[in-house]
This record gives structure tokens, C-alpha cells and sequence, in this order.
């Protein structure tokens, strides 16, 4: 089956952890910090592939993670980069937050590779952490952690023109006879299951793509049958054809057809419904010549005052279709060329924040006292107040969303024992 979309979950690679080491050298029985910084995580990125046209590949496998950096080493010796996933995905493909709904990124246009979810960045080893007070730190900084995120991949086709109608009017003949598609066409009352583009080459012009979208039916909108699967595929065309059964063959009135499918365009997106189209009457070759009611001055006389332009075609003998095509040609090229791309609306750089400095939580044996260390410990005692009731608040609420009293925890801490934190001692209690 046309697979247009899949939810799948990517994941960036962990940043490698910097490293604690101190030189030990023959006769240097204290030497400084050597610790090698942690290399890079991978990134998540799309790449649009021109060979792909159709997302069956993420139906299968679901999860895609990219490689974790190295740790650093000893001897200022820096961890490995991991590796990237590159993700191949057909030109239209847009990719969604799965979560919100909102749109990361359309790979259509001049996007071809977007990096979707950067690598953590690998930690500083202790050397960098060496100051005149703190000469010989324990703690290096953590690689920035991996990020997850659930995706929906949607494939909206890019065509310039999109034929709409119910099942069974003549859409895929009418497209194998324009254009150098090849679809199946057989007297399915269903429906064409797969989109199909074609290209139209027209005479003195550059002509336009088109594509077949499979046929609608009432409740489309609400996702009766296919119809969300299906509708999407024509939020980018420019201008649509609505064919029509003239001649009324399936015993369905042309007139009411066109309501109901305009209907549930309307209710799928406006957008949709308010773009420019042109009725092609079709298959005038079977009208009986004995019809008391002639269908195509019916649908000129309802339809046209309206605006919209009504052709009599018959996909099956040619009969003018040619002047159709130069009529929807001349249609494009009054509207505005550039291609219908969805605009971000949610960045995973923005939205997905790191927090890693680093620190470290020890006990010191010999003066009995659990000793908690790190620039982000430094900076938070240089801007609170512990004097006051709040400043205090907020210290307390620092060391437990930061995970330091589960980390004291851990060590074994008991309530009344001693925590230093730079100069400054306290009595733990919960």
C-alpha cells in the first residue's frame, strides 16, 4: 500500500562524560588535572532522497537513535564524535511533533538536509575546572544528555494542479491521457488506493505537474474511507480540476457531485476550497442524444455565474481535453509561482533545553563532612541571599531539583550531618 505517513521516534546520541584524571609522573607525586573532554553525540538528520516516494520504509522500524560520543581520557585525551543518522525521506515529506501536532520542518523547496535533533555536546574533562582556589577538582562536567522525540512524517505530494471527483468519473484516464503517468484504470467503484503524478507538456510553455487524487467520498473530511490519508495530498497544488460524470453513468446527479465534494474540501481546510478550479465535464461521449435535460448547460448555468469554468471532455476519446489543459495553464500563470511550504512552528533546539554543569558530591572522611562541589554550585551561592527566608527557599529547592539530595542520599547522609559547600558548612535535615 502508498504509505504517506508513519510515526516513528528519533533520538540524538548522548554527549560523552569529561573525564576525572590527575597527571601521575615520576617524581610529580601531586600533579594537576588532565581529564580529556567527552566527544560529541550524533545528530538526527532528514535528507530529502530523490529516488524515495513513499515513507513504507519507516512502517517497519520505528525507532532511530544516533551513536553516543566516547567518554574523555586520561592524558587530556578527547573522546570519540558518534555517529550521525542520516534519515531519507521522499521531497514533500513534513515532519511533525507527534505530541503538538505543529510542524518542525517541510522537506520541500530548498530544504533538502535539516538537522533535526543535534548531538549533546560532549563534557568538559577536570582539567578546564582548575582555578586558584580549586586546584585539584573531582568533577568533571556530564555530556549533555540524548533527546527524544516522537515524530509524525506526513508526504503531502507536490503537484502543481490536482484532479478531484468521486470514484469512477474517468480522473486516472484522464490523467494517463495528459500526462506521462501510467495508472491502473479498471471500473472500481471503490477508489484509487495510490496518488499518481504526472507531468503535462504543453506547446510554447513550461507546463505543470499534476497529480491524481484518489477519489473522495461523502464524510471524506471526517476521515470516511481514506479521506484524510487522501485529502492532505492536495494542500499543495495551486489550482484543481473537479471532473465530473456528465453523463451521469454511476446514476449520481453531476450537479449535487460537485457540491459534496467542494463540501468536504471546505470542511477539511478552507484554504483548500477557496483555490482557483475548473470543472471538467466528462464523459460527454456516453451523454444519450436523446437527454431532455442537457447536463453540461446545467452545470454552465450553476456553476459559471459562480466563477467557475466548465469544460465538456471526454478522457476516453480526447475529445477537449486540449482545450482544458490550456485553459488550466493559462489559469497558473496568473498565480503566484512559488511553492505552498508549511512554515515552522515548533524547534526542538529551542523548545528541548540542556542544563549541564557540572558538580560533585563527596565525603570527606577525615573531617567527617559530605563536601558538594562545580561552577553551577559556585554561581548558586553568589547570587542567593541565605540570610532570608526565601533566598533560603530557593537554595533548598536548588539542591533538590538539581539532584543533590539524592546524591547525599546515596552516600548514606543522616540528618544532622555537616555539608560544605565552598567555605560555607550547614547541618542536613530534611
Amino acid at each position: 500500500m502508498f504509505a504517506d505517513r508513519a510515526r516513528i521516534t528519533v533520538i540524538s546520541g548522548k554527549g560523552g562524560d569529561g573525564h576525572v584524571s590527575f597527571r601521575r609522573e615520576k617524581y610529580v607525586p601531586d600533579g594537576g588535572p588532565d581529564g580529556g573532554d567527552g566527544g560529541d553525540g550524533g545528530s538526527v538528520i532528514f535528507k530529502v532522497d530523490e529516488g524515495l516516494n513513499t515513507l513504507t520504509d519507516y512502517r517497519h522500524v520505528r525507532k532511530y537513535a544516533a551513536e553516543s560520543g566516547e567518554e574523555g581520557k586520561k592524558k587530556n585525551c578527547h573522546g570519540k564524535k558518534g555517529s550521525d543518522i542520516i534519515l531519507k525521506v521522499p521531497e514533500g515529506t513534513i515532519i511533525k511533533d507527534a505530541e503538538t501536532g505543529k510542524v518542525i520542518i517541510d522537506m520541500s523547496g530548498d530544504i533538502r538536509e535539516y538537522v533535526l535533533l543535534k548531538g549533546g555536546r560532549g563534557g568538559n574533562g577536570n582539567q578546564h575546572y582548575a582555578t586558584s582556589s580549586m586546584q585539584a577538582p573531582k568533577y568533571a562536567q556530564p555530556g549533555q544528555p540524548a533527546r527524544s522525540l516522537d515524530l509524525v512524517l506526513e508526504l503531502k505530494l507536490i503537484a502543481d494542479v490536482g484532479l478531484v471527483g468521486y470514484p469512477n468519473v474517468g480522473k486516472s484516464t484522464f490523467l494517463s491521457r495528459v500526462s506521462n503517468a501510467k495508472p491502473k484504470i479498471a471500473n472500481y467503484h471503490f477508489t484509487t488506493l495510490n496518488p499518481n503524478l504526472g507531468v503535462v507538456d504543453i506547446d510554447d510553455s513550461q507546463g505543470f505537474v499534476i497529480a491524481d487524487i484518489p477519489g473522495l467520498i461523502e464524510g471524506a473530511s471526517q476521515g470516511a474511507g481514506l479521506g484524510h490519508e487522501f485529502l492532505r495530498h492536495i494542500e499543495r497544488t495551486r489550482a484543481i480540476i473537479h471532473i465530473v460524470d456528465a453523463a451521469s453513468s454511476e446514476g449520481r446527479d453531476p450537479v449535487e457531485d460537485i457540491y459534496t465534494i467542494n463540501s468536504e474540501l471546505k470542511e477539511y481546510n478552507e484554504d483548500i476550497a477557496s483555490r482557483p478550479q475548473i470543472i471538467a465535464a466528462n464523459k460527454i461521449d456516453i451523454i444519450p442524444a436523446d437527454a431532455g435535460d442537457d447536463p453540461v448547460k446545467r452545470l454552465k448555468d450553476e456553476f459559471e455565474p459562480g466563477g467557475i469554468e466548465v469544460v465538456p471532455i471526454s478522457a476516453a476519446t480526447g475529445e477537449g481535453i486540449k482545450e482544458l489543459l490550456y485553459k488550466v495553464n493559462a489559469m497558473l500563470e496568473e498565480l503566484p509561482k512559488e511553492k505552498i511550504v508549511f512554515e515552522q512552528e515548533y524547534d526542538p533546539e529551542t523548545e528541548m533545553k540542556f542544563s549541564d554543569e557540572p558538580f560533585s558530591v563527596e565525603y570527606d572522611a577525615a573531617m567527617d563532612e559530605y563536601v558538594v562541589e562545580g561552577p553551577r554550585i559556585e554561581k548558586m551561592l553568589g547570587y542567593t541571599n541565605l540570610e532570608s527566608e526565601k533566598g533560603f527557599t530557593f537554595f533548598q529547592k536548588f539542591l533538590k531539583e538539581n539532584g543533590i539530595l539524592d546524591e547525599l542520599e546515596k552516600l548514606g547522609i543522616n540528618e544532622g550531618d555537616t555539608v560544605r559547600m565552598y567555605g560555607l558548612s550547614f547541618d542536613y535535615y530534611k
